[in-house]
């Protein structure tokens, strides 16, 4: 069955997910794979979104993480405060769904500026709730089009922490980057750095290169990554995003 590069990213991050977790969700791709995880082989994922809203069943795709339907059937409602201080800093958070302008070998992630700090060439929205998230999961996984623009050797500016110098622990950082998912393959780290793992069907190591600013490292045994399944695609085509807003 044909796919997009969309529904594999999208398949490939819901696999990421054990039946159990708590998950801090963003909008759009993050949203949809959290939601087909639980409609498969995480029927006990706990979403958690930036607004508030504990343990979310949305019955209908949130156009925002402020939408309405994520409080219907949440297990509990907190503030925006709330929900930093009481779950996400307090160490309740497995999981963190993130994304970036920049991302570099170590994981680091810059939504801030391209180019020099005090004379930018593109300046950015900024990290939000992205360094803390990033600080206090366990396990952050990355979302990205793979285009070498997007993966320098070193980011412009770490927003949000990855495998930084000194180490994690030093630094007070809880978990850390776990992987990284684009269109063209699947990346996890090791010691510290950017490991590919899986290659998406058709992409070559090449190109996965070619779209990378550093000498990229390949693990020993790099796998194809499994495509949608007919099942996963019916669910993400006709339950979960069925007017295409984020397909």
């Amino acid at each position: 069955m044909d796919y997009t590069d969309t529904e594999l990213m999208m398949t490939a991050a819901a696999r990421q997910l054990e039946d159990g977790d708590s998950v801090l969700v963003g909008i759009g791709v993050p949203n949809l794979a959290c939601n087909l995880a639980k409609r498969t082989h995480a029927p006990d994922l706990q979403m958690v979104y930036e607004s508030g809203t504990i343990d979310s069943n949305p019955d209908s795709l949130p156009l925002s993480i402020g939408d309405p339907v994520l409080a219907a059937g949440a297990a509990s409602i907190e503030s925006l405060m709330g929900g930093f201080s009481y779950y996400l800093q307090a160490g309740r958070i497995d999981v963190g769904f993130l994304g970036g302008a920049q991302i570099d070998r170590r994981g680091n992630i810059n939504s801030t500026v391209i180019g020099d700090y005090d004379d930018p060439k593109v300046r950015l929205p900024g990290s939000g709730g992205a360094c803390e998230i990033a600080s206090n999961v366990e396990r952050t996984l990355i979302i990205t089009p793979h285009q070498r623009q997007r993966f320098p050797e070193e980011v412009d500016f770490i927003t949000s922490p990855g495998y930084i110098e000194g180490g994690r622990e030093a630094h007070g950082l809880r978990g850390g980057p776990e992987a990284v998912i684009t269109d063209k393959a699947v990346m996890g780290f090791e010691d510290g750095e950017m490991v590919v793992e899986s290659l998406h069907p058709g992409v070559t190591r090449e190109a996965v290169q070619e779209a990378t600013g550093w000498e990229l490292q390949f693990g020993d045994d790099v796998s194809e990554t499994e495509p949608p399944t007919a099942e996963e695609l019916r669910l993400i085509r006709e339950e979960l995003d069925p007017d295409g807003v984020y397909l």
